[in-house]
Order: C-alpha cells, then structure tokens, then sequence
C-alpha cells in the first residue's frame, strides 16, 4: 500500500503550510487519506528532517536539520545514502566553550587549595595562641626537658658573652688602627724635619725610625687582631645562630605539640557519640603528627649543641692563643717573635693599598 502511494506522491507536490498541515488535493479522496495516514505513521514534519532516498529508506536516511546550522545543503537524489553534514561554527564555539570551563576549573581548584591552605593556618594559629596564652596565664600544662632547656640557656649566655667580646675587640681595634696611623703621619713629619732642620737632624731621624718601626709592627699586629675577630664573629654570628634557629623551629613545635595535646585532651572528655569519635580520631593523627615533628627538632638541636660545643672549645682554643702571642710579642717589641705568631697561625698581611683598585679596574 505504502509503495503505490509513493508511485502517486512521486509525481506531485504535497502544499505544506507554515503550520505543518497538508493542503487539500481535490483530485483525488483516497489518496488524500492514504497520505494523511502515512505523514501520521512517518516523521512529525514540525521537527523538520532532511530526507534522502524517499519514505521506503532506512531510518539511516533521515538527517535531522535542527543541528545545521548555515546556508542549505544541497543533497544528489541519485544516491540512497546519508550526506554527513558538519557544523563547523558549532565546533568552534563548543572547543572555545571547552577551554573556558577547563581554565575555569582550573583557577577553581587553586582557589579551593588556598582557601584551604589559609583555613588550616588560621585553625593552627588560633591553637597556638590560646595554648601560649594558657601557659602564660598559669592555666596550661607545657612539655618541659630539664636537661634540654639548661643546655639552650646555658648557649644563650655564652652568645650574649661572646657578643661582648667581639664587640671590645672590634673597638679595640679602632683605637689601635688610628693609633697606627697617627705614628705614620707622626713619623713622616719627623722625616721632613730632618732634612729641613740641620742642627736636629740626627733627633728627628731617631724618632722617624722609631714611629716608622712601631708602625710596621702595629700593621702586624693590626693583621693578627682583625683575624681574631673575623673568627669570633663567625662562630657568634653563623655558627651560634644557626643552631639558635633550630632552638627556635624546635620551640615552635613544642608550642604546636602542646596545642594540639591539649585539644586531644579537652575532645576525650567529652561524651562519645559517632560525631565525637571521628573528631577524637582526627586529632590523634594530629597529634601524633605534631609529636614526630617535636621529637625530630628535639634530636636536631640536641645534636647541634653537642657539636657546637665541641666546635667552639676549637675555635676559642686557636683564636685565644694567636691573641696571647700576638699582643705579648707587641709591646715586647719582639718583632721576629711577632712574625711568627702570624705564620704560625697562617695569617697572610695585605700590603698597604691593597684595598684600593688599582689604575685599570678605575678604567
């Protein structure tokens, strides 16, 4: 029925009108309800398709226009097969979308990591807080090692101490490098005097070479006190704060030890529900975390003190007997002995000058 029915429909135009109903074919009553029929059994034409090949066709043949989006496509009757059509503005607009959404995604996460990121700062900085006021104000508890904290107070006097010492070295060497070179100016005036003053010219030529000798061995001596010094300052100054800093980051974690201690405490006396026991569990992780960070930086600075002293007792051990001889062999005036003293210890003096760049660096 259907294929003499197309026999018909395939000679004449079907009117459609702008609603999707069929116009009136006064020839013919029958075939007018025969199309009726197969329009009603076929595709629903207010979902207009594209059709190749006619009603007889597989279902393959029906290319749905909702999705074409353009100028019409034109489509060869003499073949029975499904044209592709491709969407090219609609593929452009879905990769640009596609990449929007992606970096969109993107800054999302790294906003949600931030915001996490402070959230946990604020949350570790507000256990803290309370845990330093509650020792400060008597009504905490605070993890103490006795022999650990002696050792600490015992290293912060003898910085305290060393900085002194550094501090009157450095003074005194001042004091003697204007002193050292006041005997030069003093002794090249003394110099000139001699050769402008006839009847005092042996006088003035004692005292120049006197101030000219004590100025030599001044410079000897200058060269042995600014090594002195230099050493002080790098164990106070270096070696001293390096281990102060691990004594700080250990401290640190003993605050943050105790913090979360304490909330693991006040949490395991509350009643325990569901609710209660996840809390409690989070926080023994947390608190067994915090406690493997505070016994890490405990070892540590143990560690660093030991060899601190050790390193010390060396350092002062040289540096205290180079400053013996030096000033010893100074106003001794024993100037081999001075001399000595700095090659025994390896001490190389900068000849006058040398800090100054020379002709060619000026260019």
């Amino acid at each position: 029925m259907t294929d003499s029915i197309l026999s018909k429909a395939a000679t004449m135009e079907i009117p459609i009108n702008s609603n999707g109903d069929t116009g009136t074919l006064p020839e013919d009553d029958g075939l007018e309800q025969d199309l009726q029929q197969v329009m009603v059994s076929g595709p629903n034409l207010n979902e207009t398709s594209i059709v190749s090949g006619g009603y007889g066709g597989t279902a393959e043949g029906i290319i749905p226009t909702s999705s074409i989006k353009g100028p019409a496509v034109r489509y060869n009757a003499d073949f029975n097969k499904r044209i592709p059509v491709t969407g090219l503005g609609s593929n452009m607009h879905h990769s640009s979308s596609s990449s929007s959404v992606m970096a969109e995604e993107t800054t999302r996460g790294v906003a949600v990591e931030k915001l996490e990121t402070v959230k946990k700062w604020g949350l570790n900085t507000y256990k803290c807080t309370k845990q330093m006021i509650s020792e400060r104000f008597g009504r905490g508890s605070r993890t103490v090692d006795l022999e650990l904290e002696a050792q600490i107070e015992v290293l912060r006097d003898t910085k305290r101490k060393y900085e002194n010492v550094l501090r009157l070295a450095r003074a005194l060497t001042d004091h003697f490098y204007n002193m050292v070179q006041t005997q030069h100016a003093l002794g090249d005036t003394f110099a000139e005097l001699s050769q402008k003053s006839p009847e005092l010219r042996d006088e003035f030529g004692y005292n120049a070479e006197t101030q000219k000798l004590l100025c030599k061995n001044g410079e000897t001596l200058l060269g042995a006190i600014n090594f002195f010094v230099s050493s002080i300052n790098t164990l106070v100054n270096k070696t001293m704060e390096d281990t102060l800093m691990t004594i700080k980051m250990y401290e640190n974690a003993r605050l943050e030890f105790d913090a979360y201690r304490s909330d693991l405490e006040e949490l395991s006396m509350n009643p325990r529900d569901a609710v209660a026991m996840s809390h409690i569990d989070a926080a023994q992780q947390q608190y067994q975390t915090q406690k493997d960070k505070y016994e890490r930086l405990r070892s540590d600075v143990t560690i660093k003190l030991k060899f601190l002293d050790e390193n010390k007792v060396k350092v002062m051990h040289k540096q205290l007997l180079l400053f013996h001889n030096a000033i010893s062999a100074y106003f001794a005036g024993n100037q081999q002995q001075l001399e000595q003293t700095l090659q025994q210890f390896n001490i190389k003096l900068r000849p006058p000058g040398a800090d100054k760049p020379s002709w060619l660096e000026k260019q």
